[in-house]
């Protein structure tokens, strides 16, 4: 079985500095946490950072310092971000004597962003100390500050030529506001050293998507409209807005899941073989994809596109309240916002107008408050032309599933004869590859591999500027056109998986949603 080294080396990493760990160590950096306090910070970055720390892939000449307005003591800090890990990451993975040496790295600094003084910023410049290291800046912040704070950066000294800085999605709320973004930061880091990052491009079973394509004689040469039926993305999640009201109801689902998450995962279900796996060559292929997307209009959304917006219901057994009963309430103490249309759930079919994809549907979707979490990515083949088994033996059409989240794994779908006499009977059965069950070792999250990857200077699997833009042109006639028609957002019971259009939409077409089985 092949190590996660060989792995990593096999996509360009010089494996001389193999230290025998099973991971490949990373230079020297020093990365600087905006939001040092936030739930993404707390939750993902630090606790990725630590995971990497204690595999070996940094030590002690790497350093981490976190921001906030916060007015905290080092020791503070420490004892919250020491907390927020037994919360979030459990008891298994903690080591009291690895976390006492990788807290040795750890330093904080409060600093307000909007405060251009000497004597603010000079509390993160003192702490800065690595010049040798390569420099990371993490914006785990509001992207209408992104630019403000580049910009301090560069007045400050703190940002040198080779700084690399990471974005958090989303870049802006639509095309207009991302192009500001994107302007601002670009004023002084250049396109290179910017890293917009998207966690879902660093999950194992997305990269392993390539793979399978790119790497398996058995798959491209099928991956064309002769072959391929229709392909399904779904991202489901069994949560609510709760926590989130005031970000969601100004953005709902499909900019806040569409836009970035689920159009990445269609370029690169999508895509044509890039020349290599530079980062320029793979994203130069994604953007070709989001280029030849067909809009959808004035004309066809109504068909083509279904809103949702979660009733109250049950979800895993426990009553779940509607999206509107999760608003803040009015200073009077009556509900806000009841008129709210914020879509927490969309369906779209779409096409991709090129010689590869023309005339192979594609539908999206993605909502809150459904049955479970889930991520999958469904690619279900044309059936057989003819079948010699007779009325009696019908035959279900081959599936490649690969499911993203929960119990990452890889499914293909085919027809076997089950065993026993009595005549020919044909059933469907998954040939298996579950993450858990083939890989015994702890592969990183998301957030880890893509933080190794900022310090490798590895752009593939982050979005470059005119991916995101090309996204929020597509996303934007969708808004548009559901703003022009009135198109509502459609109530469903919490705990199902949507209204009852999205089911009637893909239903027009002689499909349907998959749901796990094939029968």
């Amino acid at each position: 079985m092949n190590s996660k080294a060989d792995i990593e080396n096999s996509s360009g990493e010089d494996s001389s500095s193999e230290d025998g760990s099973g991971f490949v160590p990373v230079k020297p950096f020093e990365i600087v946490v905006f939001g040092g306090t936030g739930d993404l910070a707390r939750r993902k970055l630090i606790p990725s950072l630590y995971h990497r720390f204690q595999d070996g892939q940094f030590d002690k000449s790497s350093r981490i310092v976190s921001v906030s307005r916060s007015e905290y003591s080092r020791q503070d800090y420490l004892d919250l971000i020491k907390a927020a890990y037994h919360e979030f990451s459990g008891e298994e993975s903690f080591d009291e004597q690895s976390w006492a040496e990788f807290t040795q790295i750890v330093d904080y600094a409060c600093v307000d962003v909007l405060d251009d003084s000497a004597k603010n910023w000079g509390n993160l410049i003192q702490k800065v100390k690595c010049d040798s290291c390569v420099r990371i800046f993490y914006l785990a912040m509001p992207p209408n500050m992104y630019a403000q704070t580049c910009e301090a950066l560069a007045r400050t000294g703190l940002a040198t030529e080779s700084s690399r800085v990471v974005l958090e999605k989303p870049i802006g709320r639509d095309y207009a506001s991302a192009e500001v973004i994107n302007n601002g930061v670009g004023k002084f880091f250049d396109e290179n050293r910017i890293y917009r990052i998207d966690h879902y491009l660093g999950k194992e079973t997305v990269q392993n998507l390539l793979v399978l394509r790119f790497a398996n004689i058995l798959f491209e040469p099928l991956w064309t409209r002769d072959s391929i039926d229709h392909i399904q993305i779904t991202v489901a999640e069994s949560i609510g807005v709760a926590g989130r009201e005031a970000y969601y109801d100004k953005s709902g689902a499909l900019r806040d899941m569409v836009q970035n998450h689920i159009l990445q995962l269609l370029c690169l279900t999508a895509m044509e073989p890039p020349a290599t796996l530079d980062g320029d060559d793979i994203r130069t292929e994604k953007i070709k994809v989001l280029e030849a997307l067909r809009p959808i209009t004035l004309e066809t959304v109504s068909t083509h596109t279904v809103r949702g917006q979660y009733d109250a219901g049950v979800v895993n057994g426990e009553a779940a309240p509607s999206y509107l009963d999760e608003l803040p309430r009015s200073s009077d103490g009556q509900e806000g916002k009841q008129e709210s249309q914020t879509e927490t759930f969309v369906a779209i079919k779409t096409e991709i107008d090129n010689w590869r994809w023309a005339g192979v549907p594609i539908y999206l979707r993605t909502g809150k408050r459904m049955p479970e979490r889930l991520s999958e990515i469904v690619v279900q083949f044309k059936p057989v032309p003819h079948s010699v088994f007779g009325a009696g033996a019908p035959l279900n059409p081959n599936r490649l599933v690969i499911r993203l989240q929960p119990d990452e794994s890889v499914n293909l779908w085919v027809e076997i004869k089950e065993p026993g006499a009595g005549g020919l009977r044909v059933k469907s059965w998954p040939l298996d590859l579950t993450y858990d069950e083939a890989f015994t070792m702890r592969y990183p999250d998301a957030y880890e591999r893509l933080l190794m990857d900022v310090v490798r200077g590895r752009l593939s699997l982050f979005m470059r500027r005119d991916e995101v833009e090309a996204a929020w042109r597509w996303v934007d006639d969708i808004q548009q056109a559901w703003a022009k028609t009135s198109q509502p957002a459609k109530t469903y019971a919490a705990g199902t998986q949507g209204p009852l259009g999205a089911g009637l939409m893909i239903d027009r077409d002689g499909r349907e949603w998959w749901d796990g089985t094939s029968s």
